[in-house]
């Protein structure tokens, strides 16, 4: 990786030096972003309804992220006999969104502003929230950037339209994404369990373009066969709710759900959506850390996304 070890004189062992998202370089100046991938932090986590704490997520990745930063040159893998997330992939950490206690509208567009500066830099935005009102001001940000496809692998639907005057909290993000000229669909996986959506939410997000299957639906069929129900030719935005993921594996969330995935069948399925699709964004949101188990969650959280990262470059590089 550029700026480590050999390259640089030092040694630089993961846990020395301070913690940006695989160790990669820290640019301040949004306007002078030069590269491939570029890491944002969404802090926020003021639309969660029950346990907070995921405005540490942002910061508990990160560290996570040092682990799988040895400065190798990029992560050689036997299986694909392919290393990925070589020297050639530019990757910059941005920092985070500035966050304003209590005032989500302000929050949210400060992390549009993030989004949005990417876009414009030509890089891929990957935002690190942060529960899941934080994809609201993501998706904004691709307003005029074309067509997309929302790809949401969660444990929970999201498609609440109102409750109580709220609209944008961690309920809300996949109705709002619907409503959005540029949003042509979305497959929704994962979902399970007493959730948070009535059933004529259910029936909303399937008359508004929704693809919803459980895990046990998406066990009884391949990787492969996934990532094809996603329209060809699609752009896809991915959004992945930690709590997708069973929490025997990943307890460090505000809204476990037994039942969930495991890690080979995230990474499978996102291996070969970067391999069939162009993905143009990320959000990996409701890591929250307080609740972690020997900080498993966190490493997950990084793992994911360092190697979807790497299926997805290697792909636009093939």
């Amino acid at each position: 990786m550029s700026g480590h070890g050999y390259e640089s004189g030092r040694l630089d062992l993961p846990f020395v030096g301070i913690s940006t998202f695989g160790k990669r370089a820290y640019v301040a100046d949004w306007g002078a972003i030069d590269a491939d991938i570029a890491i944002l932090g969404a802090p926020f986590d003021g639309g969660t309804q029950f346990r907070p704490g995921a405005r540490f997520g942002p910061r508990a990745v990160r560290e996570a992220s040092t682990l799988f930063s040895f400065g190798h040159g990029g992560a050689y893998d036997h299986e694909d006999d392919t290393t990925y997330l070589g020297p050639d992939v530019r990757i910059v950490d941005i920092g985070d969104a500035d966050i304003v206690h209590t005032d989500t509208a302000q929050s949210h567009a400060n992390i549009t502003k993030g989004v949005r500066a990417i876009l414009d830099a030509g890089a891929l935005p990957v935002t690190i929230g942060g529960d899941h009102s934080v994809n609201i001001p993501c998706v904004d940000a691709f307003d005029g950037h074309g067509d997309i496809h929302i790809l949401q692998i969660d444990a929970h639907l999201d498609f609440v339209d109102e409750r109580h005057g709220v609209r944008n909290g961690h309920g809300n993000p996949m109705r709002r994404a619907a409503e959005k000229p540029y949003v042509t669909g979305l497959t929704q996986l994962g979902i399970r369990n007493v959730s948070s959506t009535a059933k004529e939410g259910y029936g909303a997000a399937r008359a508004m373009g929704s693809d919803i299957l459980s895990v046990r639906q998406c066990r009884a069929l391949s990787a492969e066969a996934l990532a094809d129900r996603i329209p060809k030719g699609a752009r896809v935005y991915v959004t992945l709710d930690i709590d997708a993921f069973c929490p025997s594996i990943a307890p460090g969330t505000g809204t476990p759900s037994h039942g969930g995935f495991l890690y080979y069948e995230v990474l499978e399925l996102l291996q070969k959506v970067a391999e069939r699709h162009e993905v143009v964004g990320i959000d990996l949101v409701e890591v929250a850390p307080a609740y972690d188990v020997g900080d498993v969650t966190s490493v997950l959280a990084a793992q994911v996304l360092l190697n979807f990262l790497g299926f997805i470059m290697h792909a636009r590089q093939r």
